[in-house]
């Protein structure tokens, strides 16, 4: 009898809670030789796949599509099945007119998670910046803490790449998909450090895809949504009394160089574009489930538009 396999199938929202049932899902499952296998409709938000054929080889890594009506899809690949454990997968699927919902990101609870929002002001102009760019310019908050969030949960071998920003460059460069800060210069070499154990890789010839920068280096955890530093060390300043370099965060959409030129950065040029922090919010968090490790919570939610 040919052996079979099983997939644990879970759909979540904008506010990573499970969807709730208001019409239905379909599920598309499709195994590592490209055929569809299975494509059920139903109004549960969890769907247990049985019974799927196992190959033995590659076309074990099953990818599965989810989507539904007045929701944008979601998918991830490569799933690898195998007949003794249930393998399982966790999507998000956020509104086709999505919204930002920072009740959780207020300014007396993010001043102190991150304090360099305000250094160098009065805490009154601190306040007042924050708030206007809330109302202004929602993706480039979402950016922002979508970046510094994934910033938190990356180990160096002393602290978090968070721990040595000292502060954020307040103005047109902080966009929908990176800004800019001073962090402290021993940050370059914790990240060398880090990726002396393959923690980052990193890019030849930065300044290609971010101008002026002298060195990058990219996450290499999760197949999509990785972290990425790049260091302006021209740029100096000393603040605090702490010599700093300039720093240019953000969040790659895919790990490979290659689709990274091609499937981000190329269609953004032609398009006029920048990445979509509503996506790398999805793809960071379906990525960190995906992993196993701490669930990505940045501190705001997507809901449908009123």
């Amino acid at each position: 009898m040919a052996q079979t396999s099983s997939l644990q199938i879970n759909v979540y929202d904008g506010t990573r809670t499970l969807l709730s049932p208001s019409g239905d899902i379909l599920f598309r499952v499709i195994d590592g030789n490209q055929q569809q296998v299975l494509a059920p409709m139903q109004a549960s938000p969890s769907l247990l796949a049985k019974d799927l054929p196992f190959y033995g080889n590659w076309g074990d890594n099953y990818t599965v599509i989810v989507s539904a009506k007045h929701y944008q899809q979601a998918g991830f690949t490569p799933i690898t099945l195998n007949p003794k454990r249930v393998a399982s997968v966790d999507l998000m699927l956020i509104p086709k007119k999505p919204r930002f919902d920072f009740s959780g990101a207020k300014w007396p609870g993010i001043k102190g998670q991150l304090p360099f929002l305000a250094n160098g002001v009065t805490a009154a102009v601190g306040r007042d910046r924050y708030q206007t760019l809330m109302t202004t310019k929602p993706k480039s908050l979402a950016a922002l803490l979508n970046i510094t969030t994934a910033m938190a949960q990356v180990h160096l071998p002393i602290g978090t790449p968070l721990d040595y920003i000292k502060q954020i460059k307040w103005d047109d460069s902080l966009a929908q998909d990176r800004f800019f800060a001073y962090c402290e210069l021993t940050l370059l070499e914790q990240v060398k450090l880090a990726a002396a154990h393959g923690e980052f890789a990193q890019e030849m010839s930065p300044r290609f895809f971010h101008s002026g920068a002298t060195a990058s280096w990219k996450q290499t955890q999760f197949g999509e949504a990785n972290l990425q530093l790049t260091f302006h060390e021209r740029d100096q300043v000393t603040i605090d009394g702490t010599p700093c370099i300039g720093l240019e965060p953000d969040i790659d959409y895919y790990k490979d160089i290659g689709a990274h030129s091609l499937l981000e950065v190329v269609p953004n040029l032609i398009t006029g574009g920048l990445s979509n922090p509503e996506a790398i919010y999805v793809l960071r968090w379906i990525a960190g489930r995906h992993a196993g490790v701490a669930e990505f919570q940045p501190p705001f939610t997507i809901r449908q538009t009123a």
